[in-house]
């Protein structure tokens, strides 16, 4: 008989970002794999003191595969815990595979994305009433390339929200490719390095400025860069309102006024 193997999501770093669920799987794992490299070894405080423990990050990927199969024939419940959210740059499909091919059931659960607790870090919102209502998660394309329609001038064509991931280390380039894409030299720029972590950083500035800002920083990993016509909009006088709150904008349990 075998166990089931869930992929959770540690989300973004501070321990109790976790999800009510992640927690609660934690603590009835025979086994747990992290990814040491990236999630925060505090948020192994909701396992019990008999559960094996295995960290990941000198592991090719066989070697995760295998040791997920091996611990589903002796546990019940066998936790993989990686940063953020699983199915936003994770490898699920790829380690699910053979766990479905040996008859091993697998679950996903939801983790915070360092997107969303990046913006929350900088006391920003990602879309805004009549000005971008569109965010686009990418990178830029490195070891592993972009798909043929995707690539990051395209999409930062747009105008719109733009979280980029698995980038800091080559923001020249993100600066250079933003700026070709038709973005003004003055755009605001937040990077939030290491979100909800206790040494969490957030930088703000323009393209003109945000990578000597990241240098002079030590900022070269573990960072998410979010451009958008949105940042500091609570610091800019606006007329426009979402029309969630409009009085005349009738609702369901609202009538116009």
């Amino acid at each position: 008989m075998t166990g089931k193997v869930w992929f959770v999501g540690a989300g973004p770093g501070a321990p109790d970002l976790i999800t009510v669920r992640g927690a609660r799987l934690l603590a009835e794992a025979g086994a747990i794999l992290y990814t040491g490299s990236l999630v925060a070894e505090t948020v192994l405080q909701w396992a019990t003191p008999q559960c094996e423990i295995a960290d990941s990050k000198t592991m090719a990927l066989a070697e995760v595969t295998a040791w997920l199969l091996d611990r589903a024939q002796r546990h019940a419940v066998v936790v993989r815990l990686q940063t953020g959210d699983p199915t936003l740059y994770g490898v699920v499909a790829e380690l699910a595979r053979p766990l479905d091919a040996a008859g091993i059931p697998v679950g996903i659960v939801s983790g915070v994305s360092s997107a969303m607790a990046a913006a929350a870090a900088a006391g920003e919102c990602l879309t805004l009433p009549e000005l971008t209502q569109t965010v686009i998660f990418t990178r830029l394309s490195e070891r592993t390339a972009m798909p043929a329609g995707e690539s990051f001038v395209s999409l930062a064509a747009h105008g719109c929200t733009l979280c980029i991931f698995l980038s800091i280390e080559r923001i020249e380039a993100v600066v250079a490719q933003l700026l070709e894409a038709g973005w003004a030299a003055t755009a605001a720029v937040v990077i939030v390095h290491k979100a909800t972590w206790p040494d969490e950083v957030v930088l703000r500035g323009t393209l003109n400025d945000i990578a000597a800002q990241c240098r002079a920083a030590n900022i070269d990993r573990q960072a998410l860069i979010v451009v958008s016509p949105a940042l500091g909009a609570r610091f800019r006088p606006s007329n426009t309102t979402s029309k969630l709150y409009d009085a005349a904008f009738p609702r369901r349990f609202r009538s116009t006024t």
